[in-house]
Formats: C-alpha cells, structure tokens, sequence
C-alpha cells in the first residue's frame, strides 16, 4: 500500500468515527429531551403504538395495540399528515427492535410539533417481559 493508499484509509476511519461519535451524541441529546416509558406503562387499548422497524421485520410481530401504525423510521416524517395527525390527542410511543430508532423517530415527532414517546428497550423488551405480540399467525407469547 502506498502513502497515499494508506492516507485515504487513515482518513475513512477518521470519517467513520467521527460518525459514530455524532451519531452517539444525537442519541444522547434525544435521551435528554424524549420521555421513555415502560413496557409496564404501556395502554394496549388507548395509545397509539408506532412501530418504526423496517417492513421486512414487522413480519415478524408487533406489540398488539388498538391502534398500531408500522412506519418505517425513515419514513415517518413523510407520513405525518396522512397517517399520525388524526390521532395527535392520544398518547403516541414509538418504538423500534432495541430502542433507538424509536427514540429518534420520537424526537421526530417531537421537532415537528407531535408529542411522542419512546418504548424504552424496544419491542424486544417487550417480549422479554413475557407480553404478547402478534403476526399474520395470531397473537403469542415468545417463549425462552
């Protein structure tokens, strides 16, 4: 590898850890700002639920609310008018696999004027406390 082979890697790392470390404290700052709330406190029957997974993955089961809307995070600021305004006046939580695109689609909403919050631990808390999901198969507790 020559020098200038060798300063272009030294460079990519540079870039991609100073990424990491924006990226570590974006999700500081929306810790600060976004409430998080328990698998415990979750209302199956009067919040709205919004599952910011990818589409392939809500295949494989959402948390079995009244109201459950599965945007994919990238997405959500898009969908604002046609898909969440309608339902501003109920509590909104969002939430992803382990927590973190579900806090950052929260502080979304928050930015863009729609108060919501974050399921702290993500779905996969939420089976971890033995609560049911469901799928195109029905409605289950993951056993394990």
């Amino acid at each position: 590898m020559n020098k200038n082979e060798q300063m272009q890697n030294y460079y990519q790392r540079c870039d991609e850890l100073l990424l990491k470390e924006n990226l570590k404290n974006l999700l500081h700052k929306a810790h600060q700002e976004i409430e998080e709330i328990d698998v415990n406190e979750i209302d199956l029957e009067s919040m709205v639920l919004i599952d910011v997974r990818e589409e392939d993955e809500f295949a494989s089961g959402v948390i079995p609310a009244k109201t459950v809307l599965t945007i994919p995070r990238g997405k959500i600021e898009f969908v604002i008018n046609e898909k969440i305004v309608q339902f501003t006046e109920k509590e909104i939580v969002c939430y992803c696999l382990k927590g973190a695109r579900g806090l950052l689609a929260a502080k979304a909403l928050n930015d863009l004027g729609i108060k919501a919050k974050n399921l702290k631990g993500g779905i996969k808390s939420w089976v971890e406390a033995k609560k049911p999901i469901k799928n195109y198969l029905g409605e289950f507790i993951l056993k394990g």
